[in-house]
């Protein structure tokens, strides 16, 4: 492999747009100071990838506008930091310090911030399987092996599809044991390892975890504070061709964001020109709570539609202990993953699909009532930041169940070990990017009871304080 395919460059515009006015943070020192600062900040922010090529400093020096020695002195900061690495004959590439990891210690968590997701609607969950028993008893006269699903849930689930306006049929549905086991089915047929994926960043870290254990190599493009840079997209797609993308267009986790019309039809389009694989996943997108998500990206893809898979789940929607999600994609590419499916499992779980028919037939009785769960928890949560954490700054997303917070300083990796010593568990921000970065970023669910957020964010707001020295606001009465 050559190391001009192997390398990501960084197109000069695009970075001097990213950087911004990088120019304050040298008021009061030389100016490369002050470009080195914010450089160096877009690499832990994950903003701009680990192992990028820089331009070169006479062409950084002319879009900035500044003389081609400070970009030279920055550079050489950055390299001397630990931020960039040199090679004889080739522009220098972005890196991350190399630190010694820091001792852990298990702690059995009082609180857990890890898992953004709801308990159950009991009443309507329990009366769900009381049907499924009652269903189920035609399906045991069979072998009970179903690679593509049962039919009343693959017709419900091309239903809620029909509904938001892509057309499609049960055949076009394919029943997985969740979300994630869809995904790790799409990786496993079309990917081998070493394979480049693009993704997000930040992005669902499950999927990250995916992608490790099969060996592939995602390929981030960093989300801008108001949503996605689709030049980024188009330029690192054409630059890598990576074998697949993987994106979450509705209600994104972590940051909450959703992707507007204009913007789904501009990535459609670069999918169907540049011939990319994509993975759309809708997981979350029943969770809007600000304003309706637009119909799904699948329905605006004009060219080579059999490109895209959307991916769903009802864990997110109805409840995790189901276990049940499902893709929806071309006949054909389902009838690729279907050969190879037995290699991997025999089906979902038939008793499990049933219920899950069940509650989507009653989407519109639970629907509601979580998302004014959410609202209510959300709003709790800003308030608690507000008193205990007043200068952390939440992404302003309008969805989802969970808020993605970039923290005044880059120490989410301290933070997450001191909430751990403390008995409470929150992932740091670099478990949802690649290569380190997102040091400045956390992400903090609002899906725990009130009594339990309110505890979970004290010992948070203590844990910061621990690795930063700070003492404590003024306390003010937080109305649960």
């Amino acid at each position: 492999m050559t190391e001009a395919l192997a390398t990501r460059s960084l197109d000069v515009d695009l970075l001097a747009r990213e950087l911004g006015n990088w120019r304050t943070s040298s008021r009061s020192g030389p100016a490369y100071h002050g470009l080195a600062d914010a450089i160096r900040l877009l690499i832990i922010d994950g903003r701009v990838p680990v192992g990028a090529r820089l331009p070169s400093e006479r062409a950084l020096a002319e879009v900035l506008r500044v003389s081609r020695t400070t970009v030279t002195a920055a550079y050489t900061q950055l390299r001397d930091d630990g931020y960039l690495n040199a090679r004889r004959g080739a522009r220098s590439t972005t890196a991350l310090p190399v630190e010694p990891p820091a001792p852990s210690r298990v702690t059995v968590a009082a609180a857990n911030l890890s898992a953004a997701t709801l308990a159950a609607p009991a009443a309507i969950a329990a009366r769900a399987f009381a049907d499924a028993a009652e269903q189920v008893t035609p399906y045991l006269h069979d072998i009970g092996i179903e690679l593509s699903g049962v039919a009343p849930l693959r017709a419900a689930i091309a239903e809620r599809y029909c509904a938001r306006g892509l057309p499609t049929d049960p055949d076009e549905i394919m029943v997985t044991t969740g979300a994630l086991h869809a995904i790790g089915l799409i990786l496993a047929t079309y990917t081998q390892p070493d394979d480049r994926v693009l993704v997000e960043q930040p992005t669902y870290h499950g999927v990250l975890a995916a992608m490790a254990t099969r060996g592939l190599r995602p390929v981030p493009v960093a989300l801008a504070p108001d949503g996605w840079e689709l030049d980024a997209v188009e330029a690192a797609v054409r630059q890598l061709a990576p074998s697949l993308a993987y994106l979450i267009p509705d209600n994104h986790n972590p940051t909450g964001m959703t992707m507007p019309v204009a913007d789904r039809k501009r990535l459609a389009h670069i999918i169907g020109d540049t011939r990319t694989r994509t993975i759309i996943d809708e997981t979350i997108t029943d969770m809007w709570l600000d304003a309706e998500v637009p119909p799904p990206l699948a329905s605006v893809v004009t060219a080579r539609r059999d490109l895209v898979m959307t991916v769903g789940s009802m864990s997110k929607s109805f409840w995790g202990g189901l276990r049940i999600g499902w893709i929806r994609a071309d006949r054909s590419t389902l009838a690729t993953i279907a050969a190879l499916r037995p290699a991997v499992d025999m089906g979902t779980p038939i008793l499990e699909q049933l219920a899950a028919a069940t509650l989507l037939a009653a989407e519109d009785e639970v629907l509601p009532e979580r998302r004014d769960i959410l609202r209510s928890r959300r709003a709790l949560l800003l308030r608690l930041l507000a008193q205990h954490l007043p200068d952390w700054q939440p992404v302003p997303g309008k969805g989802g169940m969970s808020l993605w917070v970039r923290l005044p300083a880059p120490m989410s990796s301290a933070l997450s070990a001191a909430a751990s010593r403390m008995g409470l568990e929150i992932p740091p921000g670099p478990r949802f990017g690649v290569d380190g970065t997102l040091e400045r970023f956390i992400r903090v669910p609002y899906t725990l009871p009130d009594e339990q957020l309110v505890e979970a964010i004290e010992l948070l707001a203590r844990a910061w304080r621990t690795v930063t020295g700070l003492s404590a606001p003024e306390p003010t009465t937080v109305v649960v």
